[in-house]
């Protein structure tokens, strides 16, 4: 048995699929009552779950949290981010300690922004944590999962680029406006972004669940960062459509969407050092058959 946190989410309801059609059995934890025996009711932000909703499990995969980017960033909303990351870890991790049997693994999500903006260096997982918000909170996310550890348990925490879907997720936003032919440059353009594709996403996920060598971080990015000048191009080409050439002003975008436009505009230059070690296979390595595939 394997269970999943965040699972109505995209890459949560993704992973889910694939493990059911993988024949396992799959328990969600939701935050309403259960409407089927695969579900057991948590409530992660309160420190609510019943220990025997994990028993049995050999793995556990921990996706739940708030929304990064679909509302600005208020103070109020940012202790929202926190609370359904850190909290609901610790609310997770204080289960696992008082089953009698615990499970194999426990692999929980982070994010690239654990870097920081890391300019034009190539990153893998070696580096140290970055500055800003983002970075600070990933940090504390991981930490809280690491507890695992002291439980016997192994603990990999996915630090996820930007996912490629067809279904949703960062590039279901950027669609109308490239559709229409507006999609543009965002600042200098010459940040990098770390992409996956949501197939790879699940498969990687999958190797690291199966995969007992792998632990700690590990950057769920393809091996081919790209500028965000060239995802504009690539994904206009994709879409048979012309881009603007002039750029997003930066200050336009922070008037637009507060602090959280500094992410965008910050550069995540990844490269997937463990799945490469461990032998994945990757079945997107380019941006365009990515988007092809996905779109």
């Amino acid at each position: 048995m394997i269970v999943v946190t965040g699972a109505s989410g995209l890459l949560g309801a993704a992973l889910v699929r694939s493990l059911r059609d993988r024949g396992e059995q799959v328990v969600t934890l939701v935050r309403r009552a259960p409407r089927s025996p695969d579900e057991r009711f948590w409530q992660p932000a309160e420190g609510v779950l019943d220990p025997q909703a994990l028993e049995g499990a050999r793995s556990v995969v921990h996706l739940a949290g708030a929304p990064i980017a679909e509302r600005r960033w208020t103070e109020v909303y940012k202790r929202e981010l926190v609370r359904s990351r850190v909290d609901s870890t610790r609310t997770l991790v204080g289960a696992l300690r008082e089953l009698p049997r615990r499970p194999e693994v426990l692999v929980s999500a982070s994010g690239v922004d654990f870097y920081g903006d890391t300019g034009d260096r190539l990153v893998d997982e070696g580096a140290g944590r970055g500055e800003g918000f983002l970075a600070g909170l990933c940090e504390r996310w991981e930490t809280e999962a690491r507890e695992a550890e002291a439980l016997g348990m192994r603990a990999a925490q996915l630090r996820t680029g930007i996912v490629l879907s067809g279904r949703g997720g960062a590039l279901a936003r950027m669609l109308p406006l490239f559709r229409m032919g507006l999609g543009a440059p965002l600042g200098t353009g010459r940040q990098y972004w770390s992409w996956i594709s949501e197939d790879d996403w699940v498969g990687a996920t999958l190797h690291v669940l199966a995969n007992p060598g792998i632990s700690g971080p590990v950057n769920l990015v393809s091996p081919s960062p790209v500028t965000n000048a060239e995802f504009t191009r690539t994904l206009g080409k994709a879409l048979r459509k012309g881009t603007m050439p002039m750029p997003v002003p930066g200050f336009a975008l922070r008037a637009g969407l507060g602090e959280f436009a500094g992410e965008l505009l910050s550069s995540h230059r990844l490269v997937p050092r463990k799945l490469e070690d461990s032998g994945y296979g990757f079945a997107h390595t380019g941006l365009d058959a990515a988007l092809r595939a996905v779109l």
